[in-house]
């Protein structure tokens, strides 16, 4: 097999990048955009690529942006990163932190979209010896989990032989890589719970349904029929972030919304929960004479990696890092990622970049969350010599 590209020569390139990726990132990290409103870095985007060659394809799928180089007889293989931010309080007190109050780069997409950029760069002279096409995609709204639907159904994968992606990870210190060949996330499904008692005075709570008190019943009571009436091998994680209720500090609610999160693994599991999750509520609701109506909608199926494109990411990461520098994920996260909804359409694979400094990082979607720059160079160093590996042209070591 040929190479295009010596490893000595790719971490040259890369270090010699460095600076000015660190650059971007703290510019898109201090200009974030929600999901479905990302213009500014979409056109930040387009721009970078144009000026790389890159054919570029604004708007695609809303604000996603669709790259293309190369376009010889052989395979099309692509590169998918996230752009949007998440409605939270940045609290790092960094000098480059977000100047949009409310809104932060929690969730590390400012690195993904620096990395995508970061691999466009050393990509972009091997264009007229690439033996087929590459394609970055550049996706909105993530966070909402619709972004890689909307870039499906505008055309986006036509075409692709293989689909790769990357996925910050706070527990993996940075310059290590974790891979994992199979299910790699869970399904994802909002759960929303109306619960309808009867108001009342609040001195005089025997004579109302007080919805409120009923509702934590509901929130406490699904987390140990959880424990004790599911297989405890199939994992299942129902989280409740917002509730709704209450009119006046002495009035009993009629009426509380709760809206939150379900997710599992197995997919018997996750055809079974509608009605386990109605029926625990039911019980519960009706138990105290109030009434109920549950909804649950699936948001995105769990990310499968493909064992072939694992397989070839592995063998790239493992010849730019070392062994010990790659982990083998023993479990798949209960996280979720739309990538999902690209990967029925084209066999893929994402791997999880470390981003812990010496101290450590903060969680995903905290707002002291703070990962180590360092590790834009292990991605986009991954990130190329899978996309080489797929072609058919693996990074080798520069040795005779």
């Amino acid at each position: 097999m040929a190479s295009l590209l010596a490893l000595t020569e790719l971490r040259q390139q890369v270090q010699d990048l460095q600076p000015d990726l660190v650059k971007i990132r703290r510019h898109l990290h201090a200009h974030p955009e929600l999901s479905g409103q990302e213009q500014r870095t979409a056109a930040f985007v387009a721009g970078s690529l144009y000026q790389l060659g890159f054919d570029v394809r604004e708007g695609i799928g809303g604000a996603g942006v669709v790259a293309e180089l190369g376009g010889g007889a052989g395979p099309s293989i692509g590169l998918r990163v996230d752009m949007d931010a998440l409605p939270i309080e940045e609290r790092t007190g960094l000098p480059f932190a977000s100047r949009q109050q409310g809104l932060m780069h929690a969730c590390g997409h400012d690195i993904h979209t620096t990395v995508g950029i970061g691999v466009a760069h050393v990509m972009a002279p091997l264009a007229r010896r690439l033996p087929g096409t590459l394609r970055l995609l550049f996706q909105p709204a993530e966070e909402i989990a619709q972004g890689a639907s909307w870039m499906v159904k505008a055309g986006a994968l036509e075409g692709l032989d293989a689909l790769f992606g990357i996925h910050v990870h706070p527990p993996l210190a940075a310059g290590k890589v974790g891979v994992r060949s199979g299910v790699f996330t869970a399904t994802a499904d909002e759960l929303i719970v109306e619960i309808l008692g009867e108001s009342g005075h609040g001195a005089r709570p025997h004579e109302a349904l007080d919805a409120i008190w009923i509702a934590s019943q509901v929130v406490t009571g699904l987390q140990e029929a959880v424990s004790r009436r599911m297989n405890p091998l199939h994992p299942v994680v129902i989280s409740f972030g917002q509730v709704q209720g209450g009119c006046a500090f002495n009035v009993i609610a009629d009426r509380v919304l709760l809206k939150g999160t379900v997710r599992c693994l197995h997919p018997d599991t996750h055809q079974q929960l509608p009605g386990w999750i109605e029926g625990v509520i039911g019980g519960i609701v009706g138990i105290h004479g109030a009434r109920s109506h549950v909804s649950l909608r699936a948001i995105t199926p769990s990310v499968f990696n493909d064992p072939g494109q694992t397989r070839c990411l592995e063998k790239a990461a493992r010849t730019v890092l070392g062994d010990d520098n790659v982990e083998y994920l023993d479990q798949p996260s209960l996280g979720a990622e739309d990538f999902a909804e690209m990967l029925k359409h084209v066999p893929g694979c994402m791997f999880r970049l470390g981003v812990a400094g010496p101290e450590g990082c903060y969680p995903l979607h905290h707002g002291c969350f703070n990962p180590d720059e360092r590790a834009i160079a292990t991605g986009v160093e991954v990130l190329t010599a899978t996309l080489l590996q797929r072609f058919d042209l693996p990074v080798d070591h520069g040795l005779p």
